[in-house]
């Protein structure tokens, strides 16, 4: 993975862990990581796709498990690096709780302002 799949995958981990809906499930220290299996080497690799669209903005798009003492869930997440600012912006964060109970989190989405100049 390159160094904006790490980036993105450890911003995306540390919102799901600041996140108060998140630890009342799943509890806390909550942990992330690539995929459910035995092999230490799968669970550091995370799932990720980089890409660039059609204006030329860079996309990194992560998928990760995450543990808590209480339950355990998968994270999607979706960043853009927004040319304005030169700052990572969230197209999307969601959390499924898979365990104890099934629950979907929105925790970010991106809606483009639209600008009724143009």
């Amino acid at each position: 993975m390159f160094v904006a799949g790490y980036k993105i995958f450890n911003k995306a981990l540390k919102r799901v862990q600041d996140d108060a809906q998140v630890r009342m499930r799943v509890g806390y220290p909550i942990t992330g990581y690539g995929q459910e299996s035995r092999n230490r080497a799968a669970r550091q690799r995370i799932p990720n796709r980089i890409w660039h669209d059609e204006e030329g903005v860079e996309h990194v798009e992560v998928n990760f498990y995450i543990r808590g003492p209480h339950g355990a869930g998968k994270v999607f997440a979706e960043m853009f690096n927004d040319q304005a600012d030169k700052q990572w912006k969230y197209t999307y964060l969601i959390v499924q709780i898979q365990a104890p109970s099934q629950a979907q989190l929105i925790l970010e989405s991106y809606l483009p302002s639209y600008n009724a100049a143009n």
